[in-house]
């Protein structure tokens, strides 16, 4: 139960792995992180790093290890039929000292070690801690097609991870994550129609994360120097028939004004007859 719960980034579902261009993103530390403000396992890049700067900019410990482990997927961690494929890694995530865990399953384009190493320097170095940052690039994993290859690299790789974790004493910080991605050669395993699916899906992830600066920017750039009544639309349908509309009405009134202007009544036409012919009528 404690080793599934260390690694969340392992609950990765077989929709998600048919992104052929993403890789994993693990961080772990013995000390109390600040909660990510976005847990969702499918992100950019961008994302990723500015949630991870987020965590790193407290300087939570004074030792860190940038792990860079080439070509690698989120199936390399963790397969379900096998459970966790990198064990030495899962024990350390799941290790009762671990008290912090930030994990992505699946990341969207290139992540690399030196922007969030000197992010971690600069940020320890206003809250005066010298901070210790040490970068390990683990053997590049061959092509998913070489299966046998790659699992034996990969068991090296986690044995060597495993060794160096055993060796850390005191409060340190583990980020590992691919630098640089090769999944060129990944076919992941769903019928016709899925990929096509998942890859649109893709796109839109990529495209949804620069619409906002970018229409922004195109729009502050883009200028309509065209005259005032070709840019604008100033008589419509809607106009034309409010203005026929308003000239019968106009027309009505002011044939009913002229009608009331040209009665002519006397100014003894409503005066009280006093003669012998309104007594006959009384």
């Amino acid at each position: 139960m404690q080793l599934s719960r260390g690694a969340t980034l392992l609950a990765c579902t077989a929709a998600v792995q048919a992104f052929s261009d993403s890789s994993p993103f693990i961080l772990f530390s013995t000390a109390k992180l600040v909660s990510s403000p976005n847990d969702a396992q499918l992100q950019t890049s961008t994302k990723v790093i500015a949630a991870a700067q987020e965590i790193l900019s407290s300087c939570p410990t004074q030792h860190y290890i940038f792990v860079s482990q080439p070509n690698i997927h989120a199936a390399d961690i963790r397969d379900r039929s096998s459970g966790c494929r990198l064990p030495n890694l899962c024990s350390a995530m799941a290790s009762k000292t671990i008290r912090g865990r930030f994990d992505v399953a699946e990341v969207i384009g290139q992540v690399s070690s030196k922007p969030l190493a000197e992010y971690v320097l600069e940020a320890c170095t206003k809250k005066g801690v010298v901070a210790q940052v040490d970068r390990v690039e683990l053997a590049h994993l061959p092509s998913l097609k070489e299966t046998a290859k790659r699992a034996e690299i990969l068991g090296d790789n986690d044995h060597e991870l495993g060794r160096l974790l055993e060796a850390m004493d005191g409060e340190y910080t583990v980020v590992m994550f691919s630098d640089p991605n090769e999944f060129k050669a990944y076919e992941p395993e769903f019928l016709e129609p899925a990929p096509r699916i998942v890859e649109a899906v893709h796109m839109d992830l990529l495209k949804r994360e620069d619409s906002d600066v970018g229409s922004a920017a195109r729009r502050k750039n883009k200028t309509d120097n065209r005259p005032l009544f070709e840019k604008y639309q100033f008589f419509t349908p809607g106009i034309f028939s409010g203005l026929i509309a308003l000239i019968v009405i106009l027309s009505i009134l002011g044939v009913g004004l002229k009608s009331l202007a040209s009665l002519e009544v006397s100014y003894g036409a409503f005066d009280k007859e006093n003669g012998p012919a309104a007594q006959k009528k009384q």
